[in-house]
């Protein structure tokens, strides 16, 4: 993944392993053979006290350096490979279609692109450490043989013993952090679902319950993050305290030994010394053990967002007549989201080059689904549709998005300036691509009153502007690119009823130009300008023609389009009787 920092991590790690040890001989030495004969006669060598500070002092800036290495090394490898997993887990989502998504809660996506990630790779931190302690154990384990036999299989009893512990402590370990790791995921959906939700939360008096929802989850996690810390805190203490153990060891067998003369007293103090350094370093490998059921728990969420399957896979065509209003066809067109019932059913029509078409039926019908289709945002599960004759799954990606363009049910809005929420920052499009886009969607007006007018930033989700104004922000997003097809899935409907006619006006008089139109409307007004409806009932469609034949000639037309007629009439009122108070 990174091996040249790897190499720098575990060559500084390494370096400052063999200086550790080589500073308790060192220190044995200066003091058998400096210390102790001073004491002896009873003065000192300056000489010899010199060379020894000098000796120490570079073995304790090998060391710095040894550590400067290792930690920057391991740092920035670490932080890497996270960027780089964050970015390959979030082109992985990009590339997925919608249909995963509905499958997949938000707060588990986020989750997998920022705690799964980080979890995954944080043992990788400690990892050049625990290397280098393997080497300073082999090191030290030849140079404790070396020294004194006798001394070395104390080390042998305790080093296995520490390896032994950690086992036992990962196993323990990697349930409740999986568990742990689950729970991270629930906790992020249900809040980042209150926040989304928060207009909803607070107007239906919802706080309270969605209060108790939080916490009931954040209960279950701080108990699973609880059992974590008990079996920490009960195994941190037996790692903490063997090598220890064995550092008074030493100096118990040790001392008998000196006393009967089999060691010197360097020896003996180089053995303390080496077991009382090595303590920490061995706790190295204890938390790349002890990390490991997090990172393998976080690893199995990362892959299955890697691995997930129902890819898109795009062709190698591109439309022809490039820059004139594209034809949109629907050939006997079936489709079923996942495994759920079908909802199309045969639906053939067909959005001439240049002309606009509606979409009209009741909620559930297929309008929203049909939109979808006609951009690519899914594929059909039988059937065909294609644009100006061929078919979608047949053309590039980039062939696709620069033809047609959707405006959505819901507009988003980024957090951003009125410009980068139109332009997209997207290649050669400029302020006069802008604004023309804001006078069609009848948008100029109410953006040169803002404060900052192009440059005014409207907030997260677009907070600072009305939904009308958001609806014709979104569609000035998508008329600055000039598409081919347009498709409005009731784009329009929060729009006063006079500024949706004078929308639908400005893009009729260029549809000939430039696009063709696919509508999903409600309004008889908005229907009325259409030059065919397409009249759907239970994912078939019904009927088809002008407005004015199926009014007088589909009785389930006439009758819902009645009933949209009736419940506008009914805001209209609601907003006059609002106005006059």
């Amino acid at each position: 993944m990174e091996p040249g920092l790897f190499t720098i991590a575990v060559g500084g790690s390494i370096l400052f392993a063999v200086l550790t040890i080589a500073t308790a001989y060192i220190l044995g030495a200066v003091v058998g053979r400096v210390v102790v004969p001073s004491v002896e006669r009873g003065d000192y060598d300056v000489g010899a006290l010199v060379g020894t500070s000098a000796v120490i002092l570079a073995v304790a800036v090998g060391k710095v350096a040894g550590l400067w290495g290792r930690r920057v090394g391991a740092g920035a490898m670490q932080f890497r490979l996270q960027a780089r997993f964050r970015r390959e887990v979030t082109r992985r989502y990009l590339a997925l279609p919608l249909s995963w998504h509905h499958r997949h809660p938000t707060g588990t996506l986020l989750s997998n692109a920022n705690s799964d990630v980080e979890s995954t790779w944080y043992p990788i931190a400690p990892l050049p450490f625990a290397v280098g302690t393997v080497v300073m154990l082999v090191v030290a384990a030849v140079s404790l043989f070396a020294t004194d036999w006798v001394l070395a299989l104390v080390g042998c009893a305790v080093f296995p013993a520490l390896l032994g512990l950690n086992v036992v402590y990962t196993r323990r370990m990697a349930p409740r952090a999986a568990r742990a790791q689950a729970l991270r995921a629930e906790v992020s959906g249900i809040a980042h679902e209150s926040f989304d939700g928060a207009l909803v939360v607070k107007t239906m008096g919802r706080e309270a319950a969605e209060t108790e929802r939080f916490a009931a989850h954040t209960e279950q996690l701080r108990d699973a993050l609880i059992r974590v810390g008990r079996v920490r805190g009960a195994f941190d203490p037996m790692l903490e305290a063997l090598p220890n153990i064995g550092t008074l060891a030493v100096l118990l067998i040790g001392a008998y030994r000196l006393s009967i003369g089999a060691t010197t007293v360097a020896e003996v103090v180089s053995v303390a010394f080496l077991f009382t350094v090595l303590a920490f370093p061995v706790r190295a490998i204890g938390w790349v053990l002890a990390e490991l059921p997090r990172s393998v728990a976080g690893w199995d969420r990362v892959t299955t967002v890697l691995s997930a399957t129902g890819d898109m896979a795009y062709g190698s065509r591109e439309l022809p007549a490039a820059g004139t209003a594209a034809a949109v066809c629907f050939d006997g067109v079936d489709f079923a989201y996942g495994d759920g019932p079908t909802v199309l059913h045969g639906v053939t029509f067909e959005v001439p080059a240049g002309k606009t078409v509606a979409l009209v039926g009741s909620t559930g019908s297929g309008k929203s689904t049909i939109a979808a289709l006609s951009v690519r945002l899914v594929d059909p599960t039988g059937g065909r549709v294609s644009l100006d004759g061929v078919d979608l799954r047949e053309l590039r990606h980039e062939a696709i998005t620069g033809a047609a363009a959707l405006v959505p049910q819901i507009p988003f809005v980024f957090d951003d300036t009125v410009r980068g929420n139109i332009a997209l920052d997207r290649a050669g499009v400029d302020d006069e691509d802008v604004h023309w886009a804001l006078g069609v969607a009848q948008a100029a007006k109410f953006v040169s009153d803002l404060p900052d007018g192009l440059d005014t930033e409207v907030g997260e989700r677009g907070t600072s502007l009305s939904g009308g104004q958001r609806q014709r922000l979104t569609l000035a997003r998508a008329l600055v690119a000039r598409p081919r097809l347009l498709v409005l899935d009731d784009a329009t409907s929060a729009v006063d009823p006079r500024v949706e006619a004078e929308i639908l006006g400005a893009l009729r008089q260029g549809a000939e130009a430039h696009a063709s139109i696919l509508v999903v409307a409600y309004r008889r007004a908005t229907i009325a300008l259409a030059d065919e409806v397409v009249y759907l009932e239970h994912g078939r469609v019904a009927a088809r023609g002008t407005h004015e034949h199926l009014l007088a000639e589909v009785e389930g037309y006439r009758n819902l389009v009645t009933a949209y007629e009736q419940a506008e009439a009914e805001r209209e009122r609601e907003r006059a009787y609002a106005d006059a108070d």
